[in-house]
């Protein structure tokens, strides 16, 4: 199988260093995708990840784009499948025999569905004391929606995601992506080396991490809870400007395609202003400064939108780079992936998936210069590893 890799790390000629998170094995009992995003994250780094599927495996294998599991073939690879049904005791045994063995073990169930099993964060820890146990939810293990189903809609709602996000003249819109779980995924798979430092100390002990989908997502919102305390005043829809700068906005190319501008400090807008042949405005007191703009965003908005409406996408970009004005492309899937730069830097890696043909997915992120990740095998067949993760155990390892 054809592995894609950044360079490989090394301590000199001929010597590459192992992953950085080598020896590192994690049983993933978790489901969609909080929890395949933050195991993803390990797997690409080096760990071993074995899923741990229910008999019909794990959902994200059921999403599909006309008929295809695109969502598996990329959250699921360099991972192990192994089928195990909790509600059984062979199931139950198996995973009492395998929690000796890894190091850090994620559940994404209901709060309580664990313990009901008999296997609690105490009755773990106590057959592994250094396991790091991640408890994925929607509201966290406890509080009074801790037994509430945890979708991702319902925080992208609840978090302050969906009231700040869309058009003024808009109802609120939730984000046509997975938002909450793959920022919570990320959120987690910091928590977990951060735990496993402490682990790997020697006097030190696994521990519960209790991520849930709510408070990493109102995390990265910005200060608003800060705001209102200060201010009283509530994020408004704003489309795609924001309340802290002017301009910033897409416009419309000649082409019908469109660009992202953003002069968010006082020497970008002055030389997008001399760029576009309006120095004037440097010195007019409605536009002199972040905040005259702010205050009269219409009239700059319609200033550099009718400048970028006289050109195309490329006459556009060519023209604000030689400037040195922060303007970008607005890509869909094709345009990112033939980007000069996105090609350059690698930044999708193409896998021949049987069945499928060839499938781009993103590199592994963020890079390492010593120990970088890698994408060493892809998403496993279901149950395809249990021959030999049975045989270790036989063997006692």
């Amino acid at each position: 199988m054809t592995i894609f890799t950044d360079s490989p790390g090394t301590d000199g000629p001929g010597t590459a260093r192992p992953p950085a998170l080598d020896g590192i094995r994690v049983l993933d009992l978790s489901r969609l995708v909080a929890g395949n995003m933050l195991t993803l994250q390990l797997a690409d780094f080096g760990a071993e990840v074995i899923k741990l599927e229910p008999p019909e495996g794990d959902p994200l294998r059921h999403w599909k784009e006309e008929g295809k599991s695109l969502w598996w073939e990329v959250y699921g690879r360099n991972k192990r499948s192994l089928r195990l049904e909790l509600r059984t005791p062979e199931g139950k045994g198996l995973l009492t025999r395998l929690i000796p063995t890894a190091q850090v073990l994620v559940e994404g169930f209901r709060p309580g569905t664990m313990e009901a099993a008999g296997f609690s964060p105490e009755q773990m820890l106590a057959l592994n004391p250094k396991l790091v146990i991640v408890r994925v939810s929607g509201f966290g293990q406890t509080g009074p929606y801790a037994s509430r189903p945890g979708f991702g809609s319902l925080v992208e709602a609840m978090s302050g995601f969906a009231a700040k996000n869309g058009f003024a003249d808009k109802p609120p819109a939730l984000p046509n992506m997975a938002l909450a779980d793959m920022v919570a995924g990320l959120s987690g798979a910091f928590a977990t080396v951060a735990a496993l430092r402490e682990a790997e100390r020697p006097d030190g002990r696994g521990q519960v991490i209790d991520l849930s989908l709510l408070e990493p997502l109102h995390s990265v919102l910005g200060p608003d809870a800060a705001i209102f305390a200060q201010t009283g005043r509530s994020p408004s829809r704003s489309g795609n400007r924001v309340s802290i700068t002017a301009p910033r906005n897409v416009y419309l190319t000649s082409d019908g395609q469109y660009v992202a501008l953003s002069a968010s400090t006082q020497a970008m807008a002055e030389r997008l202003f001399r760029a576009i042949g309006r120095a004037d405005m440097i010195d007019d007191p409605r536009f002199r400064t972040n905040a005259d703009r702010l205050d009269h965003v219409d009239e700059v908005d319609a200033i550099v939108g009718a400048f970028i409406g006289q050109k195309s996408l490329a006459e556009n970009l060519a023209f604000f780079e030689k400037a040195e004005v922060t303007v970008g492309p607005v890509y869909d899937p094709a345009g990112f992936a033939a980007d000069a730069h996105v090609r350059g830097r690698g930044v999708l890696v193409e896998r021949e998936v049987p069945g499928l043909g060839t499938v781009p997915m993103h590199a592994p992120v963020p890079r390492l210069s010593g120990t970088p990740g890698a994408i060493r095998s892809g998403a496993p067949a279901l149950g395809q590893d249990e021959e030999e993760i049975f045989g270790t155990l036989a063997c006692g390892r």
